[in-house]
């Protein structure tokens, strides 16, 4: 069909299934291309939402608890592209796009409610970033609407199916009303979760359930609906499964959203007091026994595009190399793709840039040069021949040998400064020569970690006495309960991610176990409070799993895994991941401990907790193994973030897309070893779903959740001043419908129906 038929033929037709926040963006890009291209626009546009909460969706609505806390802080959401986007094409004026942070200051400005009154570090509540949404997007279909021969209408309905007629969709709903019939569809359904017969999980805990008095809650969200306050009110013990984000808003709303308040006593410290409504007690639990870790406060946020983590020896090269090493060749996709296993080729690279984060922030920038300098001759040997190394534990020790070996040195020098046993400044001619920095810069960047600046320069005025420092040094208080021992400092996968571990023969009793996490508790929101830059884990942390996740992502996006290594990532390395880099705001983690500390949220099973059904009692059982404590619970809520599946799917219309042959399941195909099927859909690079029969279906593209399996990491709110990629992979969409605008003097072109 030429141009000109599809002028003829009318107005083109988009229908969008999903109103939340991704829609939001791609309704921005609309109203931005559209209102001043010099050609006529013919745009008819449907936007199908089930919640009806059109612009926010459902997780996002502005009606929700204000318990629950957006897991980003207020300066890292934007809901339009900026000067950052390449080829993003025309931009909106800026007032017509404000960041988070610029709504909340004006929606302060327009009401004095401190609860705008926010800088760009603030954690904000949910609901605030779903006022927001919803004002930007009445903002950009009024501009759409404005725009002549376009065309914009909301929905309130569950798509339920797409039906091929000819060269269009027809977009069936559950009410029965007439399908709409479009060019091309854009799926935006954003989180769902899996229906509880066809999850393995819960099959037998929903047998149980349906017999006895128990209460299954298989999916947290909405939190207003799930958790009912008959069922999980005063009298009740509420199990709650899961104590990532999701758990913590159950916390939260549990007891919080119930009526219950948090106060400062005079030393600072956070307390609980209950209001009655809440259940007598809330069971939390999980595989690991740990929350997530709190998000440290970020002090990157002054200078994102300088501070933002570039590590030397984790880049896209380095996993080029390694595929061309020690790749094996498989058969994807019509492609072939040279496959890593991460835990070997991959992982150890990370332990490497986290190393060397740890101990720059501990010892300075020079040591860490000196360090990179040290590490490049096994570094440039791993990646040769990483196939040499039995695992992954022969080949981080092999790599970070010479950055511990570094660290060891200048640990003992800065120690025995610290003691008073050797000058700060050594004398001429006496310093080391292992390129080493200066051992008075060395002591100086150590006690800044430990004590803070101001007290550092303190300490470090009685340097001139070796004695007086020394008893200064010892006598001193870290606000961040460091250790002054350099040697307690030094880097560890194991406790990284095992802070709590299980001493030999498990705990004495429950009591213990809960002193030793509230111990944790206390040190890791302090480590918060002091900076994804200031402080050496969190900064390591933050760096190697979140400023260089692009590099994670290009390793594993499209096969790029063996089946195996792919599985043993999304089960074990992306939950790690999402402890490290993606916690709770030192706000609700203080809110947690005050809850653990009150009695009201008990956290004794610990980890490696079984979950089991008593059959006597009619109750639900959890047994925690390390610390002999079993606890009986009434209900029982699956707090956890389900995975996609297709076919297992609450929602009907990825089923029904699946029978109908539109889609298929992507599934990584074994090199001697079983497949691995993550439950994502196959799609292009470009979002299209690859049918049954192995064709694409060009006009249908899937953005979010659908995605994940094929793809890593495609859910996430749009950051500002970022490039980032949720504004890219929504351009792809639009331009293969609204081409590029031609410059000054050649002729634009129409928007196209069916682009080849």
């Amino acid at each position: 069909m030429t141009t000109e038929d599809s002028v003829n033929a009318g107005p083109l037709h988009l229908a969008i299934v999903g109103g939340g926040p991704t829609c939001t963006y791609v309704l921005e890009r609309l109203a931005a291309l559209l209102r001043g291209r010099r050609a006529a626009a013919s745009l008819d546009i449907v936007i199908y939402d089930l919640s009806g909460e059109f612009g926010p969706g459902q997780v996002h609505s502005p009606d929700q608890t204000r318990s629950s806390y957006l897991n980003r802080i207020v300066g890292q959401v934007a809901f339009a592209a900026d000067e950052s986007v390449v080829d993003a094409g025309p931009l909106l004026p800026s007032a017509e796009r404000p960041t988070l942070l610029e709504w909340c200051r004006r929606k302060f400005a327009e009401t004095g409610d401190p609860l705008y009154d926010m800088v760009a570090e603030d954690w904000p509540k949910r609901f605030v970033h779903g006022e927001a949404l919803r004002d930007q997007f009445a903002g950009y279909v009024a501009i759409l609407r404005a725009v002549a021969g376009v065309r914009v209408t909301l929905r309130q309905a569950e798509v339920v199916d797409l039906e091929e007629r000819g060269d269009r969709y027809a977009v069936l709903t559950a009410d029965g009303e007439e399908p709409y019939e479009a060019d091309h569809v854009l799926m935006l359904t954003g989180h769902s979760s899996n229906r509880p017969e066809l999850n393995p999980h819960h099959v037998e805990l929903a047998r149980f359930a349906a017999e006895h008095p128990a209460h299954l809650i298989p999916s947290a969200y909405p939190l207003e609906r799930s958790l009912d306050p008959a069922l999980t009110g005063p009298g009740t013990t509420v199990a709650c499964l899961g104590m990532g984000l999701t758990g913590i808003d159950v916390l939260l709303y549990l007891t919080e959203s119930r009526g219950g308040t948090f106060e400062r006593d005079d030393d600072g410290e956070l307390r609980y007091v209950p209001c009655g409504a809440e259940p007598d007690s809330i069971v939390a639990f999980s595989r690991s026994g740990l929350f997530t870790f709190a998000r440290p406060y970020n002090e990157k946020e002054r200078d994102i595009a300088a501070l933002e983590y570039k590590g030397p020896f984790l880049t896209l090269a380095a996993v080029a190399e390694l595929r061309r090493t020690v790749g094996v060749p498989n058969e994807i996709g019509g492609r072939t793709v040279r496959q890593l296993d991460f835990e070997r080729h991959v992982f150890p690279l990370i332990l490497l840039e986290m190393a060397l984060l740890q101990y720059g922030v501990l010892f300075g920038a020079e040591f860490r040069e000196a360090a990179v300098r040290a590490a490049r001759p096994p570094y440039e040997k791993f990646l040769a021949d990483a196939a040499a190394f039995t695992d992954h534990h022969e080949a981080g020790e092999f790599l970070l040998a010479p950055v511990e070996e570094l660290a060891g040195a200048v640990g003992d020098r800065v120690d025995a400064v610290l003691r008073g046993s050797a000058p700060l400044t050594p004398p001429p001619g006496t310093g080391p020569a292992d390129g080493t920095p200066p051992l008075d810069r060395a002591v100086r960047a150590f006690l800044t970690v430990v004590h803070g600046a101001e007290q550092a320069e303190a300490l470090l005025a009685r340097a001139d006495d070796p004695r007086a420092f020394a008893a200064a040094v010892a006598s001193a208080e870290s606000p961040w309960r460091h250790s002054a021992a350099p040697a307690d400092h030094r880097f560890s996968w194991e406790r990284t991610i095992d802070p709590v571990p299980v001493p030999e023969g498990g705990y004495a009793d429950p009591e213990e176990y809960v002193r030793t996490f509230l111990d944790f508790l206390d040190r890791d929101i302090r480590r918060a409070t002091q900076g994804n830059l200031s402080n050496p884990t969190k900064a390591a942390a933050d760096a190697a799993w979140r400023d260089m996740r692009g590099v994670v992502i290009e390793a594993v996006d499209f096969g790029g895994l063996l089946a195996s290594s792919h599985r043993t990532f999304l089960t074990v390395y992306t939950p790690h991941h999402n402890r490290l880099c993606q916690g709770a705001s030192v706000e609700a983690m203080e809110k947690v401990t005050a809850l653990v500390k009150s009695g009201r949220v008990d956290i004794s099973v610990g980890p490696g907790a079984r979950l089991g059904c008593d059959e006597e009692r009619g109750l639900f059982r959890v047994d925690g193994p390390a610390t002999g404590a079993v606890r009986f619970a009434h209900a029982l809520v699956d707090a956890r973030v389900h995975g996609f599946d297709a076919e297992r799917d609450v929602m009907d219309i990825y089923p029904n897309l699946l029978r109908r042959g539109l889609v298929r399941k992507w599934a990584n195909p074994g090199v001697g070893e079983p497949d691995f099927v993550p439950g994502g859909l196959d799609l292009t690079p470009e979002f299209h779903p690859v049918r049954k029969d192995g064709s694409v279906a060009s006009r249908i593209t899937f953005l979010g959740p659908p995605s994940e399996g094929v793809m890593y990491h495609q859910i996430g709110a749009l950051r500002p001043n970022k490039d980032h990629h949720v504004i890219r992979d929504i351009l792809c969409w639009i331009h293969a419908f609204v081409p590029q605008e031609p410059s000054a003097g050649e002729q634009a072109p129409d928007l196209e129906r069916n682009p080849s």
